[in-house]
């Protein structure tokens, strides 16, 4: 039997060959105000688990639901956030 001198891509399925050169091809994703629930916990320095708590318990972001995902604008974050801001531990600061 004779060894295949075509490598090991090439040999590949067709379909496969033309999935990866689309993948390569596809433009880079376009920036977006949302965020998923990662990583507006990385935005926030908190974790998903505290997001998903403030949802639960109220108190938390606003967030939005596109569909079945669960998303966060970047504004609702930064707004939810400037509402945390202290000077001190005793008083809150001015907004």
């Amino acid at each position: 039997m004779a060894k295949s001198t075509k490598r090991k891509s090439e040999r590949a399925k067709p379909g496969a060959i033309k999935k990866a050169v689309k993948a390569r091809a596809r433009p880079h994703r376009q920036s977006t105000p949302f965020l998923s629930i990662d990583e507006a916990a990385l935005y926030l320095r908190v974790t998903p688990r505290a997001l998903e708590h403030f949802r639960g318990e109220g108190g938390g972001p606003d967030y939005r639901k596109h569909g079945g995902s669960i998303v966060y604008h970047k504004l609702d974050l930064d707004r939810w956030s400037a509402m945390r801001r202290f000077k001190s531990t005793a008083e809150k600061a001015d907004a």
